[in-house]
């Protein structure tokens, strides 16, 4: 269900909106430029590992907390973006965990790309420790990250989806209530079979292209005017002609998800034969060294499996 219903829940004060604090954890490629736009709309947020790349954050007005429990402590929103669910469950429930220290009805909003299985375990363990918990992955890279324009995929309660709205709307744009805990993984591993074999389509077509002689350029501005128009051909299609992969989105972030994709296959009895296939390239892509860099770079491992065009 689309959420086009933004306003306040009736039970909330008026003055909700200056008492409300942010935990933010996991300041990296994405996480550094949601956790600035909640600094910038004016929230009170706080952030545990601010290196270098990240300090910026608390010149702009972030407060930095030495561990994961202080800066969850009184938070009225604690939110997770970080790479793998051991990640989550670690910060969650390990030796430093932060879930007995939660706030008796604060919410836990993970935007992490994870095990939609796991995610329905944990969402169940933090309700027993009195706080709420809704899965909140999210899609459009660093720039959607940086624009405010991410697609926000959210599962657990509708009351809580409701409360968490506003916060949510400062990082993204096109923000749905999918279901039950585990839906907004659930929808984040299909969004990335879709994105992932797209682009794996996108660099088959332009080895195809490149080797038969075309020019690339001109070949995706044609594209870009007929049915294979898609946002995967106009941003990363770009990124293949240029040869510029720095990390949106890692590629080996792209292969765990694809992974938890399969493993989810596997365990429902359905077959994935194509997403099976390019998470295998990906796999090789991977060995090739290409794994810090964005997920476009599966064009640059298809060219090295290949003779150099005639004439190079």
């Amino acid at each position: 269900m689309l959420t086009t219903d933004i306003s306040r829940p009736k039970s909330f004060s008026q003055n909700w909106r200056t008492t409300m604090s942010v935990a933010f954890i996991g300041l990296g490629t994405m996480g550094r430029p949601m956790a600035e736009r909640l600094v910038r709309s004016g929230e009170d947020v706080r952030c545990h590992r601010v290196k270098a790349p990240s300090q910026y954050l608390i010149e702009l007005g972030a407060k930095e907390a030495p561990t994961a429990v202080e800066a969850a402590l009184e938070a009225n929103f604690v939110i997770l973006m970080l790479p793998d669910t051991p990640q989550v469950e670690e910060v969650l429930f390990g030796k430093d965990g932060i879930v007995a220290s939660l706030k008796p009805g604060s919410v836990l909003i993970d935007m992490s790309s994870i095990s939609p299985v796991a995610t329905k375990e944990f969402a169940a363990r933090v309700a027993q420790a009195g706080a709420h918990y809704l899965d909140a992955p999210v899609s459009g890279g660093e720039i959607g990250a940086r624009e405010g324009t991410l697609s926000i995929m959210v599962g657990g309660s509708e009351d809580i989806f409701q409360r968490s709205l506003p916060l949510l709307q400062k990082m993204g744009k096109n923000i749905t209530h999918v279901g039950d805990a585990g839906s907004g993984q659930i929808c984040k591993v299909a969004n990335q079979i879709i994105v992932g074999l797209t682009i794996e389509a996108v660099a088959e077509a332009f080895v195809f292209a490149r080797y038969a002689g075309a020019d690339l350029s001109k070949v995706r501005n044609a594209l870009l005017g007929g049915f294979a128009q898609s946002r995967i051909l106009e941003v990363h299609g770009q990124r293949m002609i240029d040869g510029t992969f720095n990390p949106g989105f890692k590629l080996k972030l792209h292969r765990k998800d694809l992974n938890l994709a399969t493993d989810a296959a596997r365990s429902l009895q359905v077959a994935l034969p194509n997403t099976s296939a390019t998470a295998q390239l990906m796999n090789a892509a991977l060995a090739q060294g290409l794994g810090e860099k964005d997920h476009s770079a599966l064009f640059a491992a298809l060219l090295a499996w290949s003779p150099a065009p005639s004439g190079e």
